[in-house]
């Protein structure tokens, strides 16, 4: 497929144009090129990263940790991470097993919210680059 000017990323993705543009500024999202015009151009690639964003900040992480993790020093500690909140999921589920009345729907509540944001974590491990 051809890549893609921001109009055309934005419509296949599902958000705005000024949508794009602050993904681009905040280096959630990067252009693969240039015209000689001087637009961006996209990846096709980019609208499934513009999902997984989307999904990252509906599970409640802020948008400038998502870029911190996408470029920082955390990226690379991003499994580990991962695994930690595995640990914490199954303690959580442990814990909704024997807990009682109203702690028992706090812990279950917590459980699913975890286990949201591990998924929401393992896709975008898959649609990053090896480090």
């Amino acid at each position: 497929m051809a890549l893609m000017r921001i109009g055309e990323l934005a419509s296949a993705a599902g958000v705005s144009n000024r949508t794009v543009d602050f993904y681009t500024n905040l280096g959630l999202i990067t252009p693969a090129s240039r015209t000689t015009g001087g637009f961006r151009l996209y990846d096709p690639a980019t609208v499934e990263q513009i999902a997984t964003v989307q999904r990252l900040e509906s599970s409640g992480m802020a948008l400038d940790d998502i870029a911190a993790h996408l470029h920082g020093a955390a990226a690379a500690d991003l499994a580990g991470a991962l695994a930690r909140l595995d640990h914490d999921l199954t303690a959580l589920r442990a814990l909704a097993e024997t807990a009682g009345g109203t702690a028992h729907g706090l812990a279950t509540t917590l459980a699913v919210r975890a286990n949201q944001l591990l998924t929401a974590a393992a896709e975008l491990l898959s649609t990053m680059p090896p480090p």
